[in-house]
């Protein structure tokens, strides 16, 4: 196929389809016709990048024309030509036939020339970002597939040998080799962590929300258990208030991400010498909205790292704990739902999140 641009040009006026082929054969691929019914069974078959047509024809005029033109291809930018003053055709042309541009008859051959190139650079623009998002589309279904693919490959691994230093410690007496088995389930522990993370960290950050009705009682005893089977919850006092007033709508698997980072951060930070751990978790849900907030009182956050804390691998302190990931999923997952996050703390004081979502449902009832 040729690498000129393709044009197609309708006029009922065989003289003026003769003098517009033979002034731009040169420069461009013409084809014509000699009227819309014509020009649309061009269009049907036929690759093209500007298409022009006179308004008055018989039959269909040109703004018609367009209008049918883009139920059957609507790719090719339209130019109209146009022989008189008609307001009511050009407002008819932008509205209905989404007209680039319109140009006075009788046409001036550079003016007609360089409509064309500037319309099909619009063209050619369009595609190539149409390309790319259908191959941007085309990725990330790959990725959602290989995320949750690799994911499951490499905990089935480390689930065989958690399970088998379990059966060998049950076996073992010798308490120096008791150490390595306990080093090696610290390692495993760590990394299935880290798998986590990196699935938190996807669908809080490259997943589109998924709108279900949640039920935060259910969620944060589901939550809650799985911590007590993490860490030693026996040592924090855990105040538990859930207060939900009507149905709410969200994405649960971004609502877990935002719990499990921050309760995550209120059992890591704690203070190592303090007298009494508490993590407070308080949920209330009404008038369309969940207010969650999770208080302790460990070691708190610099004032200085109040505004940087939500970046990619910041890290607040020095302590040799934590990804740097969790404040920005959180942050991603909140801004995603459309809601907003608030942080209080001071330095050996402890630490206060504040998150407030809107029911999704409600969002899309506006």
């Amino acid at each position: 196929m040729s690498n000129k641009i393709r044009v197609l040009y309708i006029d009922d006026e065989d003289n003026n389809l003769n003098s517009f082929k033979a002034s731009l054969r040169k420069d461009f691929h013409v084809i014509t016709a000699l009227n819309a019914e014509e020009g649309l069974a061009i269009a049907e078959k036929e690759e093209l990048h500007v298409v022009i047509a006179d308004q008055r024809m018989p039959g269909l005029t040109g703004v018609e024309f367009f209008e049918k033109l883009m139920l059957i291809n609507p790719d090719p930018v339209r130019i109209l030509l146009t022989g008189y003053s008609d307001i009511a055709s050009v407002i008819d042309a932008i509205n209905k036939g989404e007209v680039y541009r319109f140009i006075d008859k009788p046409w001036n051959i550079e003016q007609i020339k360089n409509a064309i190139k500037n319309a099909s650079e619009i063209y050619f623009t369009k595609k190539e970002l149409k390309d790319k998002n259908e191959r941007l589309h085309k990725v990330h279904s790959e990725m959602n597939q290989f995320v949750y693919s690799l994911s499951h490959e490499l905990r089935g691994p480390l689930m065989s040998i958690s399970g088998v230093s379990k059966l060998a410690k049950m076996e073992c007496k010798d308490p120096s080799i008791l150490e390595y088995f306990d080093m090696i389930d610290s390692a495993t522990l760590r990394l299935d962590d880290f798998i986590y993370k990196m699935l938190d960290f996807y669908r809080s950050t490259k997943i589109e929300n998924k709108v279900s009705l949640i039920d935060f009682e259910e969620i944060v005893q589901q939550q809650l258990e799985a911590y007590k089977d993490k860490w030693r919850l026996e040592d924090v006092k855990l105040i538990v208030d859930i207060d939900q007033k009507e149905e709410f709508y969200s994405d649960e698997a971004k609502i877990r991400v935002i719990l499990n980072n921050l309760f995550s951060n209120a059992y890591k930070f704690q203070k190592v010498d303090a007298g009494e751990k508490v993590i407070n978790l308080q949920v209330t849900v009404e008038n369309g909205k969940a207010l969650i907030t999770i208080e302790d009182n460990g070691i708190g956050i610099d004032q200085k790292y109040h505004t940087e804390v939500y970046n990619l691998f910041h890290r607040a302190t020095q302590r040799n704990v934590g990804s740097g990931l969790g404040l920005y999923m959180v942050k991603e997952s909140v801004i995603q739902m459309g809601g907003k996050i608030e942080l209080a703390s001071q330095l050996d004081k402890g630490t206060v999140f504040t998150i407030t979502l809107p029911s999704l449902k409600v969002l899309k009832a506006r």
